[in-house]
């Protein structure tokens, strides 16, 4: 299901709110509790029940594994042979959806094999929960997991506000929050402040990631036509829809959890004001940030083991990072590329510090922008060409046609109403492609992230949410995914 659906908005969510807050309130606790987890469920089986039978089928086998790992009495030689094998499960059944096909494929191009894929449809969110359970496992082995009930390991792992796009979160952040009771109840001002914030992530997704995304779909279907300033165009509009994008669904994740009294991470820390490219990675997806850097950069050895080695361990952190994404050598060579950046970084910080920040400000957010360029082709070979078009350098003219992504309806209506604005839009020959892209760097540059945000709740905020909704309500057109689902 998604958020952007009026199924959700006008169905799902007030059914969820309504269900969860009476049985809490009438003391059925454990029923709100399997309330909330069915609910979650159907959100997630919604498209395709038979996502359902992984889902829970991943719950099933994990939870048994982290019991076997919390008795402390047992070897530790038998409790490292359990987690081995938890977690080669887990990547096992990643590896089958996601990657099987790639990994087969890429066999069979390079050795002229025919063997069989599979063509299994990839479950959504598989990249989100297994990670998060992964954690768990971990965690688990370390002694860091208490004696979470089933029902709480479950619900920490479909909570839906999280579940298909995260960020990804941990069991310490969750699980003690479901278990504090003045959490069951509702709390009118977290109820305001969660469809404040849900309304700004719905508008984020819908009037402006999804205006965007028409220009990125029509740029990169015809590649091969792309003008360098088209290209420039079409790229930053991928840059921006990726943000508005992601970045919505996190504001709705994290007003829905307020909804219903959950505290969910932030995600982002606003990171296209980012000075370098470690920079960025400190703020962009700051939760799989956190689990590459707890579950796998530290266990590497960190920064610990000397200069070369910390480069290493930074490069499999990145590879991993690029897998993780997709299965697509697209994907690879992007992580790969933010690994070698980042150790360049690392390596040039003592000097990069002194140079002007608008400098260092606009070569990164230009590093950014290009390699999500071959993040968001369909392979390498289309990659080069659009990255040739453009730094081709060797044509400079914009077809009118682009100008239209940006005119949206609510111009025309307020050209019809304000005639100086229709004149205007006349003689200045880009005005609303100028008017949203300086709209979008300005919600990025000034506007606050949703963890930034001090509510009070007023008339005039109440008004604004009421405003937002509606306008994003009423701009819901077709079925439009989150770009996240596919990872």
């Amino acid at each position: 299901m998604l958020f952007n659906s009026y199924i959700f908005i006008l169905l799902f969510l007030p059914c969820t709110l309504i269900g969860y807050f009476v049985l809490n309130h009438f003391g059925k606790h454990t029923a709100a509790r399997i309330f909330l987890i069915g609910m979650s469920l159907w959100f997630y089986g919604y498209f395709n029940p038979k996502y359902l039978l992984i889902i829970i089928g991943s719950i099933a086998v994990n939870y048994g594994f982290s019991l076997l790992l919390q008795q402390n009495e047992r070897p530790i030689s038998q409790r490292k042979f359990y987690l081995v094998m938890g977690l080669i499960l887990d990547v096992g059944c990643l590896f089958t959806f996601k990657y099987y096909d790639f990994f087969v494929g890429s066999i069979n191009i390079a050795f002229k094999e025919n063997f069989t894929l599979l063509h299994l449809a990839l479950p959504l969110g598989i990249s989100f929960y297994t990670f998060q359970q992964i954690s768990y496992l971990v965690d688990s082995y370390r002694g860091k997991t208490k004696e979470y009930t089933f029902l709480e390991y479950m619900l920490f792992v479909v909570f839906f506000p999280q579940l298909i796009a995260g960020p990804i979160v941990q069991h310490s952040e969750m699980i003690p929050q479901f278990r504090e009771e003045e959490r069951w109840h509702l709390n009118q001002k977290n109820l305001a402040q969660g469809l404040y914030i849900f309304s700004l992530g719905l508008f984020k997704k819908v009037l402006i990631a999804d205006t965007f995304g028409k220009v990125v779909a029509n740029g990169f279907k015809n590649v091969d036509t792309l003008t360098t300033l088209a290209a420039i165009v079409v790229s930053v509009s991928y840059t921006l829809q990726l943000y508005f994008d992601f970045s919505g669904y996190c504001d709705m994740a994290i007003g829905v959890g307020n909804m219903l009294n959950i505290d969910l991470p932030a995600n982002f820390n606003s990171p296209y004001k980012a000075l370098s490219i470690g920079d960025f990675w400190k703020r962009w997806h700051m939760s799989l940030t956190r689990f590459l850097r707890e579950y796998v950069y530290f266990p590497l050895g960190g920064s610990k083991k000397g200069c070369w080695r910390t480069y290493l361990n930074t490069m499999i952190v990145f590879l991993i990072s690029g897998i993780w994404h997709g299965a697509n050598w697209t994907f690879i060579v992007w992580g790969v590329l933010h690994g070698v950046f980042n150790c360049i970084s690392r390596f040039i910080k003592p000097v990069w510090d002194r140079v002007w920040k608008p400098i260092r400000w606009f070569v990164t957010f230009s590093i950014v922008n290009a390699l999500w360029v071959i993040f968001r082709a369909d392979s390498l070979q289309q990659a080069w060409i659009f990255l040739q078009r453009m730094f081709g350098g060797n044509d400079f003219t914009l077809d009118r046609g682009y100008e239209l992504y940006f005119k949206l309806k609510e111009f025309n209506f307020m050209e019809g109403r304000l005639p100086f604005l229709k004149n205007l839009s006349d003689s200045v020959y880009w005005l609303y492609t100028i008017i949203f892209f300086g709209f979008a760097f300005g919600i990025i540059f000034f506007g606050k992230n949703s963890k930034e945000i001090r509510f009070k709740p007023t008339v005039a905020r109440a008004l604004f949410t009421v405003v937002l909704m509606v306008w994003s309500i009423l701009s819901l057109s077709g079925v439009s995914e989150f770009l996240y689902f596919d990872f």
